[in-house]
């Protein structure tokens, strides 16, 4: 098993920035590959960026590309998501998520099987 908190969500300004932390814990040797997705209400869970533990690839969804930044920190077991020029349609839930198996679908949330508990972020205009 595997835990994920995340923390460092809020509300921000159009434009501003905010850092998102996610710390493992529990099976973290056998984590291959975490990722941040998000949800709004009425939307479906959205793929925002996922990073490969081994070697530290990334890859990241069409409407964050140049804005967001996924990086992990192996030694603290922990994956940050920094995020700029932050727009109001960014507001929404953000949950961490890793898996321990390999899957194709990188920023499909059916690739994952463990997830955090999410962490709001709001941004005004």
């Amino acid at each position: 098993q595997v835990q994920l908190v995340e923390s460092g969500g809020g509300s921000v300004q159009t434009g501003g920035s905010l850092r998102l932390s996610c710390a493992a814990s529990g099976y973290t040797a056998g984590v291959t590959r975490m990722g941040w997705f998000r949800q709004a209400p009425g939307k479906e869970r959205e793929g925002v960026a996922t990073i490969l533990i081994s070697t530290g690839s990334t890859a990241y969804g069409d409407s964050v590309k140049g804005r967001f930044t996924i990086s992990r920190d192996n030694a603290k077991n922990t994956v940050y998501l920094r995020m700029s020029s932050l727009k109001p349609e960014d507001t929404a839930m953000y949950y961490c998520a890793a898996r321990t198996r390999f899957s194709s679908s990188i920023l499909n949330p059916d690739g994952y099987g463990y997830w955090g508990q999410g962490t709001q972020v709001t941004v005004s205009s």
